[in-house]
């Protein structure tokens, strides 16, 4: 039997496979049972090897293996070792799939291209997924099958088996990969036939080609999601849709924040996309995965974990104990969303924060205390669901801003914010379309007003006046957000289902 084991060349840099005679294996010399039929082993990198890191991290050429103890192989995970993306990608979760049995190997290394039959020179278009048992997976696929290995992807892998989800997820992984930027993959496109051309007419040609489909991309998840949660409105409770399609925007948000900071910093942590997307309810992917901007330890943590506990206790105490005390039902159903939003935004969320920051991780709460809010700008710009508000500040408003002008810029802003909520609000009631719409407007008329001469004058923006216009602009109009058919169709009847009524 021979042992196959990895070894940095020093010619290329790149990881290839070194083969020798079982019996020459570092360690002792006794046959491992649980090594693959065909005889592929991994060993921990050399001291050579780790000489060279940093150059090769420089490059995107590294070797990625460690030694995970009692890992038993079930087989590689090849990419494309000249992509630096797909290198970066292949460091930060080389570990996660080690202490699962899959190691990753560059698709340029010698024995790989012969086993998978890819002819020198051919463009790598996908990784692979290789098993000890022989199954050869490529692309969409390959991510699917290695989804299903991890807790966290388990989502991805269930969402690929409604019927049609393959060929959608297939053409968008060919999308992308042929989208990643790298320069080997540009040389090619231009030796396919792509005309060359010289000056400003070749600068613009390669800026349309290029900026285009990177604009959509970060708004599938927007534009895809939400469709697909359009689907199951008829065939769950109304409830259950508001979630769902809550949660299809949510995670729509999320993709968008991702791919964008990755289009302005490609050092992120990967390895902390997972609490990104499923543990943390903000949207700066950019300071809360950027390995540079770590933050500063919690003064406090004690006191805002208690904090963030008083919160949750008082939620659930409006949620299933005061609502069910109280005969109008429309009544408990606003005191149960009063709970719901405690318990959630302003504790489990909050608690989520302090967890990350104490880990070093700059996270920021979502709520800041609202009440404190002087003008309807800091309310909604720094105060109120900062998630989602900071979301449309960045991608909406400052480029409208410098377009349109910030009036109109404001106007648009809010007018969208409207329109999602009624996704979440209105469409799951089948009712009172356009009331949330209007409160926004609303709140959009009193931004601007406060930034008025008039507004100036009548002091709408400082201290207790201001204050006052904040709520009296917030919170008197409300019931327009959260109209009545709302809390009839969908609150009253998710409360009884969680056993609050």
């Amino acid at each position: 039997m021979k042992n196959f084991w990895r070894v940095n060349s020093d010619l290329t840099e790149i990881t290839e496979i070194k083969e020798e005679p079982y019996a020459n294996r570092p360690g002792d010399g006794t046959q491992d049972s649980s090594r693959p039929r065909d005889g592929l082993t991994v060993a921990s990198r050399s001291g050579r090897q780790a000489s060279h890191l940093s150059h090769q991290q420089r490059t995107g050429n590294i070797p990625i293996c460690h030694t995970v103890k009692s890992a038993v192989f079930r087989g590689w995970i090849f990419y494309d070792g000249h992509c630096h993306y797909c290198t970066a990608a292949a460091k930060q979760f080389d570990r996660l799939f080690a202490r699962r049995g899959f190691y990753f190997l560059p698709l340029q290394t010698p024995w790989v291209r012969e086993r998978l039959g890819l002819q020198p020179g051919a463009p790598l278009e996908e990784m692979r997924v290789l098993t000890k048992e022989d199954q050869d997976l490529g692309g969409a696929a390959a991510i699917i099958f290695l989804a299903r290995k991890i807790w966290w992807g388990w989502p991805l892998y269930l969402f690929a088996q409604l019927p049609g989800t393959r060929r959608m997820l297939d053409r968008a992984y060919r999308w992308i990969a042929a989208h990643r930027g790298c320069a080997h993959i540009k040389r090619r496109d231009a030796l396919c036939g792509v005309p060359l051309m010289s000056g400003t007419k070749r600068a613009a040609a390669g800026e349309l080609h290029s900026s285009l489909p990177v604009r959509i991309a970060p708004w599938t998840g927007l534009i895809v999601l939400p469709s697909l949660a359009l689907f199951a409105q008829n065939h769950m409770a109304q409830w259950a849709f508001m979630w769902l399609m809550a949660g299809a925007i949510f995670f729509g948000c999320k993709w968008l924040t991702f791919w964008r900071a990755k289009q302005q910093d490609a050092d992120l942590l990967l390895n902390c996309v997972p609490g990104y997307f499923f543990l943390w309810a903000g949207m700066d992917a950019g300071s809360f995965l950027g390995s540079h901007r770590r933050t500063e330890p919690v003064a406090h943590p004690s006191r805002d974990i208690t904090f963030a506990a008083a919160k949750i206790l008082l939620g659930g105490l409006l949620l299933f104990g005061l609502a069910r005390l109280i005969a109008n039902q429309l009544v408990a159903g606003w005191f149960g969303m009063i709970g719901i939003i405690l318990l959630l935004h302003f504790g489990l969320f909050d608690l989520a924060a302090i967890a990350w920051r104490i880990a070093g991780i700059n996270a920021a709460p979502i709520m800041n205390a609202p009440i404190k809010a002087t003008t309807l700008s800091e309310f909604w710009g720094k105060r109120w669901n900062g998630a989602f508000n900071q979301l449309v500040l960045n991608i909406l408003f400052r480029p409208l801003a410098r377009a349109i002008g910030p009036v109109r810029a404001t106007l648009t802003a809010f007018l969208v914010s409207g329109l999602i909520h009624e996704l979440v609000i209105s469409l799951p009631a089948r009712a009172g379309y356009g009331l949330p719409t209007a409160y926004f407007l609303l709140q959009s008329w009193g931004v601007i007003a406060q930034r008025s001469n008039v507004g100036r004058r009548l002091q709408l923006r400082h201290s207790l006046r201001g204050r006052i216009f904040t709520m009296l602009i917030a919170a008197g109009p409300a019931f327009w957000l959260f109209h009545p058919p709302f809390v009839r169709n969908v609150i009253l009847p998710f409360m009884k289902a969680i056993g609050a009524l």
